[in-house]
């Protein structure tokens, strides 16, 4: 097995190789004066079981290129195989066409993989689970509630009841999954959002008085739904509001956004690298997932189950 990383998230590949016992392969990604991407593999890869750790976040043109000429790369290299470990699918939110005129953009970057010479790929909470099926060739896609439901006994022991909540109607079936594994009551939100990135928190659908409630989601990016979503649930009576969001773009003045919240925390996982920002932040914390690719990374090159990682 060879492990290659790219820029996007560093720390995550080096703390996923250390999990695996195996170094990074050695190899040079840089950029020539009009930023055009240079790869070379610096170790011999012919015939060799190839995992490319780099996640499509921010910048995502760039990172998205980046992991396309590394594959290019390892398959003119004669890999025997190559799995694209995306932690974080990027364009994932661009799933369908909402309007006429508009782009199925996951699509067009699931081919762009496959055309590159991917043979597989390994993500982790995909926006929408159709997005499998954009793929031709085998996916796998992890979930971060084991890695959640655990961190949230660890935390949040006491007699206060937990209300496991969704911050719309889309992400019900995630935040059931939670609430089963925490065997706790659950809430949905309902919202109307009026233009991208912009939110209205409309009704809560449940009981959250006198409870701690925990947002369940998959991505956190300008924060303004999560933050809303914290207001009114502090107004209906919730005594403390917790989320747990898989991936924390954070763009702009999400961090800030967040800080000046009722929020008590924030726990993202390190799918993305986390910036000087977020790592400031007095209620945004990193929970580590490496010890999850890792062992879904060495299933996949042992021909072992995947799917009893999400038990």
């Amino acid at each position: 097995m060879k492990i290659v990383a790219g820029n996007s998230n560093l720390p995550l590949a080096t703390a996923i190789s250390k999990e695996l016992e195996i170094p990074l392969a050695k190899g040079t990604i840089r950029r020539f004066s009009d930023m055009e991407i240079f790869v070379e593999i610096s170790e011999n890869v012919r015939g060799e079981d190839v995992f490319v750790i780099q996640s499509t976040s921010y910048p995502a043109n760039d990172n998205l290129m980046e992991l396309l000429v590394v594959i290019d790369a390892l398959r003119r290299g004669s890999a025997r195989r190559i799995t694209a470990v995306l932690p974080y699918f990027g364009y994932a939110r661009q799933d369908r066409k909402p309007a006429p005129r508009t782009p199925i953009s996951a699509k067009l970057v699931a081919n762009m993989i496959t055309a590159a010479g991917a043979d597989r790929v390994l993500t982790m909470d995909l926006h929408a689970g159709q997005i499998q099926g954009f793929f031709d060739i085998p996916l796998d896609n992890l979930f971060a509630a084991p890695v959640f439901a655990r961190d949230i006994k660890a935390r949040l022991t006491g007699d206060k009841p937990i209300t496991v909540v969704s911050p719309d109607v889309g992400g019900v079936v995630r935040a059931r999954a939670i609430a089963k594994r925490l065997d706790a009551d659950l809430a949905i939100i309902d919202k109307r959002r009026e233009r991208a990135g912009v939110s209205e928190v409309m009704n809560i659908i449940g009981d959250v008085k006198d409870t701690r409630c925990i947002l369940i989601d998959d991505i956190v990016d300008s924060g303004g739904t999560l933050c809303n979503a914290a207001v009114a649930l502090k107004d209906q009576g919730a005594q403390e509001v917790y989320a747990f969001i898989t991936h924390g773009v954070l763009s702009g003045g999400a961090v800030a956004r967040v800080t000046g919240s009722p929020l008590e925390k924030l726990v993202v996982t390190d799918s993305i690298q986390a910036t000087d920002a977020v790592r400031g932040a007095h209620n945004i914390e990193q929970l580590p997932i490496a010890p999850l690719m890792a062992d879904a990374i060495e299933r996949i090159s042992n021909e072992t189950s995947v799917s009893s990682l999400f038990d």
